[in-house]
């Protein structure tokens, strides 16, 4: 009977590390697990280990908030993000895994004038590229989420928003469980607890990397570490132009469901959304100071709060239930920072800021194409680092103005 209703491990539990893989990819969360699903779903590129100095999931992988979108203010940026969101609508599927994905819409609201100058902005480039997103009034908004208060009590009254109905929510934990399984089921090899402490180089290119379990010898490291890209890539030799910073968020007590779609408020710096248990999930900006402490302030409390009240005034008797906090790495354009460097065959995700779990499947597969052909695709050339040597930003600010 107990081998009946036992439960099967997902993926398999870490063996001996090898001396030697084809690949080596540092990062135990999304984008270093889609990499290498990817590898092997795509490429047939099964010689790969998953290096995860904590359990796997552990970084901002656990942490973001869960909201996948592609209504971007950039061109680049937004054919990205299409792509990512057009994959993770598959990905269930694909990795045999409820990921609990609800695009229930998502709304960025507009409270002055030139708010909406920008909303319009986006929303042109977003058509063009053929992502469903709109500018609307306030009383297509009062029939998309009649709980806000579209009064004019609020500091800052609502005029309209940018409408993005392909937007929603997704379980982080299922995505990250989906794609550990998924890799593991192709081959490669997930090992926890394993800190990478070097990367070793002859003749300008990688040979392999120094851990806590001992040296490892490849022909390609992928460093995925989002918060900690440039302690990772400086074992390199590898200096990038971005700093870390902690992104906080808090969720309320469960409540009975009543908001259908994701807010967004930049004037009022904070997004809400509410989960599958109930939950108001609550984010703001990333903290103006650098910093690997994950330590969380009040005044990020308390500010949050008061705006959230100025847009739900009905939630003023909820209780906080929990907080907690996660690296950001933002580059200078706020744009990520993708594909080759200066050292051969080593290869980086960073940059993110706080749209890195949005791209992991588009990340996985096109860092998986670069490994497997020697060849950047297309959709990340524009996020190359080289762009800022060559001043070719990709300034995705005005998509930017609160993290999320």
């Amino acid at each position: 009977m107990k081998e009946i209703f036992r439960v099967s491990r997902m993926w398999r539990p870490p063996g001996e590390l090898k001396r030697r893989y084809k690949v080596v990819i540092i990062g135990g969360g999304s984008h270093g697990l889609a990499t290498a699903y990817y590898l092997a779903k795509n490429h047939g590129i099964h010689d790969v280990a998953v290096l995860e100095q904590s359990y796997i999931g552990s970084g901002a992988a656990g942490r973001n908030t869960t909201i996948i979108r592609s209504n971007y203010r950039t061109p680049e940026g937004a054919a990205f993000y299409k792509r990512s969101v057009e994959l993770y609508e598959g990905l269930g599927a694909d990795l045999d895994f409820n990921l609990l994905f609800s695009q229930q819409g998502h709304l960025t609201l507009a409270h002055s004038e030139r708010a909406m100058v920008v909303m319009t902005e986006r929303a042109e480039v977003n058509q063009l590229l053929g992502i469903d997103s709109r500018v609307i009034a306030n009383e297509e908004i009062a029939k998309l989420c009649p709980e806000l208060d579209l009064s004019d009590h609020p500091t800052w009254p609502i005029m309209g928003a940018l409408y993005h109905p392909p937007g929603g929510i997704i379980r982080h934990d299922a995505v990250v469980w989906g794609l550990a399984r998924g890799a593991d089921r192709g081959g490669v090899e997930i090992h926890p607890y394993t800190e990478v402490t070097g990367i070793e180089r002859a003749n300008g290119r990688v040979t392999g990397v120094t851990t806590n379990r001992g040296r490892v010898a490849c022909d390609t490291v992928v460093s995925a570490t989002a918060g900690w890209s440039t302690l990772v890539c400086g074992l390199a030799g590898v200096r990038l132009p971005i700093t870390t910073h902690i992104l906080q968020a808090f969720v309320t007590e469960p409540l009975k469901p009543f908001l259908d779609v994701i807010i967004v408020s930049a004037q009022m710096h904070v997004y809400i959304s509410q989960t599958d248990r109930g939950e108001f999930l609550i984010g703001a900006e990333i903290e103006p100071y650098t910093t690997y402490k994950s330590i969380g302030t009040f005044p990020f409390l308390e500010y949050s709060a008061r705006h959230v009240l100025e847009l739900f005034p009905q939630l003023e008797q909820v209780n906080v239930l929990r907080s907690w906090t996660g690296l950001c790495d933002l580059s200078p354009d706020y744009s990520p920072i993708l594909g080759r460097t200066e050292v051969d065959g080593f290869h980086v995700s960073a940059g993110w800021g706080t749209y890195g779990f949005k791209a992991a499947p588009i990340v996985g597969t096109t860092l998986a194409e670069l490994v497997a052909t020697g060849k950047t695709p297309e959709l990340i050339e524009p996020f190359a680092l080289e762009r800022y040597h060559t001043d070719t930003l990709v300034s995705e600010l005005a998509a930017a103005a609160v993290s999320h």
